[in-house]
């Protein structure tokens, strides 16, 4: 992964409006930092939850959130029905459909796909501006 990405979404989640989230204990709300970045593909997941218990799951993933502190996957659970996020470094294994395996440097590979995914919209996005522009010059 270029370095540089890596650190232009992280600036990109530092300079973000901050939102305001309610504190673990309940008590009074902490400001916290969040940043969502569009991802689209079909992963099983290996993850180990908060009490240690490793489960496989079935993912369309959506997004990933980029917070402080923590990076969540989030997207509809195939298995449970529902949209879900998971902690990024709690998962042990991550599989996407018809594509690589990956079991270390996961984060890295998410984020990876998603700034690869936005290069593709920002081009499709400019294919289709030219394509507009040529058929109103054409008319």
């Amino acid at each position: 992964m270029n370095a540089n990405a890596f650190f232009d979404i992280l600036h990109e989640a530092a300079a973000a409006p901050s939102t305001r989230r309610k504190g673990a204990e309940g008590g009074e709300d902490k400001p916290g930092v969040w940043q969502g970045l569009p991802l689209e593909g079909r992963f099983e997941i290996v993850y180990e939850d908060s009490r240690g218990l490793w489960s496989t799951r079935a993912l369309d993933a959506r997004e990933l959130r980029l917070g402080p502190g923590r990076t969540l996957l989030g997207g509809i659970d195939r298995a449970r029905g529902g949209y879900r996020g998971f902690r990024v470094d709690r998962i042990r294994r991550l599989t996407e459909e018809g594509g690589p395996r990956m079991n270390t440097s996961i984060l890295d590979w998410l984020l990876a796909r998603a700034e690869a995914q936005k290069r593709e919209r920002a081009e499709l996005v400019r294919s289709l501006a030219r394509r507009d522009r040529s058929r109103k010059h054409a008319a």
